[in-house]
């Protein structure tokens, strides 16, 4: 005996709705990364963090530039897009993994969307060969 055509439909229907919810989750388990907002504050070397570049301070929520030499700068490492952290610091600009949005090393400012707000700036204090970190 061969199915009804209401049985073959209601299979389809729902082998295409199981599709289309994986297909979804897939999308969004990338871009649900959450990440960590500074808390406190946090001593690094100088020495750390590369002139004309920066660095992600992993776990601690910051990420430390040097535009020029001696000249420092600190924001959130948290995207304001998606709420992921950001990875790297790579040709004058701290990227996102999630979306790929760009804020410039200077000032936090958004380079590149889909991020429409800048990084949160944090303070950074020179003492010596150390930086201090607050927010």
């Amino acid at each position: 005996m061969s199915p009804t055509r209401r049985a073959v439909l209601r299979g389809g229907l729902g082998i295409a709705a199981l599709a289309t919810g994986s297909a979804l989750a897939g999308c969004s388990s990338g871009d649900t990364t959450q990440g960590v907002s500074p808390t406190g504050p946090l001593e690094i070397d100088a020495s750390q963090v590369p002139v004309g570049g920066g660095t992600v301070i992993a776990k601690s929520g910051y990420v430390v530039t040097q535009p020029t030499k001696g000249s420092y700068r600190a924001f959130s490492a948290l995207c304001p897009h998606a709420g992921c952290d950001v990875s790297k610091v790579a040709d004058g600009q701290i990227v996102c993994p999630c979306h790929d949005s760009r804020f410039a090393i200077t000032d936090g400012a958004v380079v590149k969307g889909p991020a429409t707000e800048g990084l949160s700036a944090a303070k950074v204090a020179v003492e010596g060969s150390k930086l201090k970190l607050s927010v």
